[in-house]
């Protein structure tokens, strides 16, 4: 059945339940009910621009909250955005890619295929088939680059991976109808977002041991600088009566940062990671 289809059996009452379709470093499907507890009541237009895995957005789409509400989502992560767009636009070529994928799966499949220049592929699809198949397959599930930005996590040991979650991918493909997905930096809707409308920041996590490489912790270069401006410009927001929620690491660097907010500590659960003993309950906030 198409997509289609089904946006006329699940419309306009509710959506099919959309769960994250890859897996995230920092995904939040343990702490919903923990964001549920900070949320606005009401709000208007919906903005989270480190979408991630999306569990947030999944969530509140799946229960009908965002239901014809202006919504945008975004990224700065251009693999991941045109993946978004793609499960959005063509999902039936992605599912019929990603089955064919799960046939030819093997180690000689995962490495050749996570060769493929893929930035230079044309099609949404093409980079999202490439990007799912990856994210299901790596060890852990870790996305991870070199500073070429060339994808280098090794072939995890899965008897059986999930490749391709069918019912679930129409599930977010109609979850993602008729909301805008972004490639951007995490400020692009300083002038968009009016009072009243909610915005949800995750982003990159300060790190639990400061060093002298703080600046430049990831790839990205989203360092101490940039969680400053991360932090000015939800101040602004704020003050300008935007409901601003935001989710980090809980160390004292954070804490000091958003003296001005109100800041709650909950433990989470990790299950990816890179190092095993990183892994398990760890300390974040949830900054309002």
């Amino acid at each position: 059945m198409s997509a289609k289809a089904l946006q006329i059996i699940f419309r306009p009452e509710t959506l099919p339940v959309a769960k994250p379709f890859i897996k995230w470093v920092g995904g939040k499907r343990r702490v919903i009910p923990e964001l549920l507890k900070d949320m606005p009541s009401e709000f208007g237009g919906y903005y989270e621009p480190f979408i991630g895995g999306g569990a947030l957005f999944f969530h509140l789409r799946s229960k009908g909250v965002l239901l014809d509400r202006d919504i945008t989502i975004s990224d700065l992560n251009l693999r991941l955005i045109r993946t978004y767009t793609a499960v959005r636009d063509d999902v039936e070529n992605l599912i019929d890619r990603l089955a064919d994928y799960s046939k030819r799966h093997g180690n000689t499949f995962y490495y050749n295929t996570r060769s493929i220049e893929i930035d230079k592929a044309k099609s949404d699809v093409d980079v999202a088939a490439w990007f799912v198949y990856l994210n299901k397959t790596a060890f852990n599930g870790l996305y991870r680059v070199n500073k070429k930005n060339q994808f280098n996590a090794p072939i995890g040991r899965y008897k059986n991976p999930a490749i391709c979650d069918a019912e679930n991918l129409r599930a977010c493909s109609l979850a993602l109808e008729n909301v805008e997905i972004k490639h951007g930096y995490f400020d692009h809707m300083r002038q968009k977002a009016n009072s009243g409308d909610f915005i949800y920041f995750d982003p990159p996590y300060v790190p639990v041991s400061v060093t002298s490489s703080f600046t430049s912790y990831t790839d990205k270069g989203f360092g101490s600088l940039e969680q400053r401006m991360l932090r000015d410009l939800a101040l602004d927001f704020k003050e300008r009566g935007v409901h601003v929620m935001l989710s980090n690491a809980d160390t004292e660097y954070v804490r000091n940062l958003y003296d001005d907010f109100k800041v709650r500590s909950i433990r989470v659960g990790r299950a990816i990671n890179c190092k095993a003993g990183s892994r398990g309950a760890v300390g974040e906030v949830i900054v309002t």
